[in-house]
This record gives C-alpha cells, sequence and structure tokens, in this order.
C-alpha cells in the first residue's frame, strides 16, 4: 500500500470509529439525565433503573472514546507533521478547549457513578447534565477546528509564511456554526435511533417490556425530533459549502457543467470521464434554490474547477446520496412516531412501528459516516482548503502501511470488546436494578 494511500486510510479509520464514540458520549448523558429527572419527580424506581442502565454505557463510551481521542491527537502529528507544523499554532485553541471540557467530563461523570444514595439527590441529578454539556461542548470545539480547515481563518499567509495569527477568529471562522450545528443534531439523530432500535427490539422479544418501553420513549423522541430538524440544519450547510466551497457542492452533486436553474440530482451513477449522470432523476431547478435560495441562481459546476483542485466526485456523491438517503428515512419513521403520540395511539404498542425503529437502527450512524465522508473527501485535494494539499502534509516516514494495519487490529478489537461489554449489560437489564414497587 502506498504510504500516503495508508495515512489517509489511517486516518479515515480512526475517525470513523471514533465518531461513533464520540456521538454516543455527546448524546446519552442527556438521556441519562432525563430518566433521573422523571425518577426524582415521579419515585417511579424503574426510570432509576433506566438511568443506572444508562450510566453504565456513558460510562464504556467515555473511555472507548478518551482512547480513540487520544490516538487521533497523536496521528495528527505523526501522520500529518507538515500540518501540525503551521496550523497548530492558528487551529490549536478549540483542541486546548476540548481538552478542559474532557477534564471537567470525567470528574462529572465520577461524581454521577459514585454519587449514588451519598449527594444531595438534586446535585447528583446536576452532574449527570454537566457530563452531558461538557461532552457536547467537547464535540462542537473539535468541530470548530474541523471547520478552520474547510474555511481558514485568523491568519495571513505571505510568501509561504503564516503571520498575524489570530486563535479567536481561527476558531469562529465562517463554517463553525453551520458544521457544529448539523454534527450535533446529526449526533442526537444517531444516538436517539440506535438506542430506540435496541429498546424496540428488546420488547419485541418480550424482555422486560416495561423498563424497555420507558427507555425507549426518551431515545425515541430525542431522535425524532432531530430528525425533523436535521434538513434545516442542511439547509443551511449547503448554503455555506455552496459559497465557500463550490468544488465541494459540485462533487456532491455531480454537478459538471456550470449553469442557470440547476437540476438537482437524486441518485444516478457519475461518468467522469464524459461529464455525466446517468441514470438519475433530475429537479429542475432546486440545485440553485437550495444552493442560493433562488431557483434562477447560477450553481458553480466542475468545470470552472481546475481539474487538479477537484474533489473525487463519485465517492463524495454516493456519500451525500446515503447520508440524504438515511436522513429522510429517518424523518418518515420520525413523523410516523408523532402521528402515533397524537393521533394513533393504538400505534405505539404496534409490532410494525417497533420493526421500523429496529430496522432503523444503524441508519443515523451510517449518516454519520457518509457525511463526515463528505466534508473530508470533498474537501480534497486540500488538508487546508485553498492553502495546504494534502500530499504536502503527509509524513515522510516510510513504513506507514504496517502502522494502518496495526491500528485496523486494534480498532477491531476495541469494537468487539464494546460490542460484548453493552451486549453482556442488555441480558443484564432486570437482574441487576431494583424491582418496580
Amino acid at each position: 500500500m502506498d504510504d500516503f494511500i495508508a495515512a489517509r486510510s489511517q486516518m479515515a479509520l480512526s475517525l470513523g470509529f471514533h465518531i461513533i464514540f464520540s456521538c454516543i458520549g455527546m448524546v446519552m448523558p442527556f438521556f441519562m439525565a432525563v430518566a433521573h429527572y422523571y425518577w426524582l419527580r415521579t419515585d417511579n424506581i424503574v426510570y432509576k433503573n433506566v438511568t443506572k442502565a444508562w450510566s453504565k454505557g456513558v460510562a464504556i463510551f467515555f473511555a472507548t472514546g478518551a482512547v480513540s481521542g487520544t490516538v487521533l491527537s497523536f496521528e495528527l502529528g505523526l501522520l500529518w507533521p507538515e500540518f501540525m507544523k503551521h496550523a497548530g499554532p492558528i487551529f490549536g485553541m478549540p483542541f486546548s478547549l476540548e481538552g478542559t471540557a474532557f477534564f471537567i467530563e470525567a470528574i462529572a461523570l465520577g461524581f454521577f457513578l459514585y454519587g449514588w444514595d451519598r449527594f444531595n439527590k438534586w446535585f447528583h441529578w446536576f452532574t449527570g447534565v454537566i457530563v452531558g454539556v461538557s461532552g457536547l461542548a467537547s464535540g462542537i470545539l473539535v468541530v470548530a477546528a474541523n471547520a478552520w480547515m474547510n474555511s481558514p481563518a485568523g491568519f495571513d499567509f505571505v510568501n509561504g509564511q503564516y503571520i498575524n495569527i489570530d486563535p479567536i477568529e481561527a476558531m469562529f471562522n465562517d463554517a463553525w456554526f453551520s458544521q457544529a450545528l448539523h454534527m450535533t443534531i446529526a449526533a442526537f439523530v444517531a444516538t436517539g435511533f440506535a438506542v430506540a432500535g435496541v429498546h424496540a427490539f428488546m420488547i419485541l422479544k418480550g424482555e422486560n417490556v416495561l423498563f424497555h418501553t420507558k427507555s425507549f420513549k426518551i431515545a425515541a423522541i430525542f431522535g425524532c425530533v432531530a430528525a425533523i430538524l436535521q434538513p434545516l440544519s442542511g439547509d443551511i450547510s449547503a448554503k455555506d459549502v455552496a459559497i465557500r466551497q463550490p468544488a465541494k457542492l459540485a462533487a456532491m452533486e455531480a454537478h459538471f457543467h456550470t449553469e442557470k436553474s440547476a437540476p438537482l440530482i437524486v441518485g444516478g451513477i457519475p461518468d467522469e470521464e464524459n461529464k455525466k449522470v446517468d441514470y438519475a432523476i433530475k429537479l429542475p431547478g432546486f440545485l440553485s434554490f437550495l444552493a442560493h435560495g433562488d431557483f434562477e441562481s447560477e450553481v458553480t459546476g466542475l468545470d470552472k474547477i481546475p481539474e487538479e483542485n477537484q474533489p473525487p466526485v463519485a465517492i463524495t456523491h454516493y456519500a451525500f446520496q446515503i447520508m440524504v438517503g438515511m436522513g429522510m428515512a429517518m424523518m418518515l419513521v420520525a413523523v410516523l412516531y408523532f402521528i402515533a403520540l397524537w393521533k394513533k395511539k393504538n400505534w405505539l404498542a404496534s409490532p410494525w412501528l417497533l420493526k421500523l425503529f429496529v430496522a432503523a437502527t444503524p441508519l443515523g450512524f451510517i449518516a454519520v459516516e457518509a457525511g463526515w465522508t463528505v466534508t473530508e473527501v470533498g474537501r480534497q485535494p486540500w488538508i487546508i482548503h485553498n492553502v495546504m494539499r494534502t500530499a504536502d502534509a503527509v509524513t515522510p516516514m516510510p513504513g506507514i502501511a504496517y502502522s494502518f494495519y496495526l491500528f485496523s487490529a486494534v480498532y477491531v478489537s476495541l469494537a468487539l470488546v464494546v460490542i460484548f461489554m453493552l451486549y453482556r449489560q442488555i441480558k443484564m437489564v432486570g437482574t441487576l436494578y431494583d424491582k418496580p414497587r
């Protein structure tokens, strides 16, 4: 394997695993805090059991997220030394603040896990909220650093030198809000549907139905609300990308030719050699509207981008289509669930609705992985957009391929351990906790 490809593959593998742990770590504490709040207000022991069960899941993902995040921080320096040499002083602030947020999260989680019957009950609940808030802040700060790579700011690039550095401007770059909003909602969608799907499966099996029903409702409401909001954040992101990274938008939509009233392409197989898309559904004018809010506006195509600066079209397009497809599927499930809550109460106990949630269990994380593929692959060939090429940032150290194989084995092993621990935790529900009174 070529060392450049190996370095990119290792980074992609690390990010692909870490993003799952991060999403769950950002969101699960809020589920936990809601269940805890219900217990404090109702004294229903089932909610206490749900809180304790979810807190163990939070601890598992906190530990694995800490490990995978530490590996990523080392990889930035080891695999991309030229990038970190110049970029570190500019966008280092959000990483430093993320470390502080992580530190607070670790302390709060320790208080929460060992504070049962030791602290004031509302202070104990508050420590759980702090776990969620600090975890969410960590995620947003890391996304702000990534957004800087898509929208570099806070420095002047003169004669190959990075001068007049302003880390505050770098952190609050033009892309940080749209990316942070989209990623935060995506984390709630993915985690909400994954957790709801697991509990729906257990309800269908008839195991500890009361416990899993309470758990399912909390996770499903979070996930479904986020799924309905996500297209709004997607629209904000698309309009932002259209202005800052027209090459990325063109690759996302396989938009080869600059034109007014540009059609929105649904599906299709990009033919990069002949600059066309086969077997696609085209909605006239909708790409212009989504990109610029006007059905007549001109949308820049790949024909206006120098060939050496064009992203890989097929990968970016397919990933974007997968992300949108998964999002639309979950939004449909969300609409059906809210209809059930408000108008069709009998649907709530129907196996078909629970089976829909079971089927949707992985969709959110598939969408997250596809979305990050769009973000990273769509920026290529740049590691810092229009400033530094990825090929110029990679380590000159030979033998990176062996490192890639080693880390692949480590991450697969880590994933298997996490799956085993979660499976054991789910199976033990009903035997470890207090019985309902």
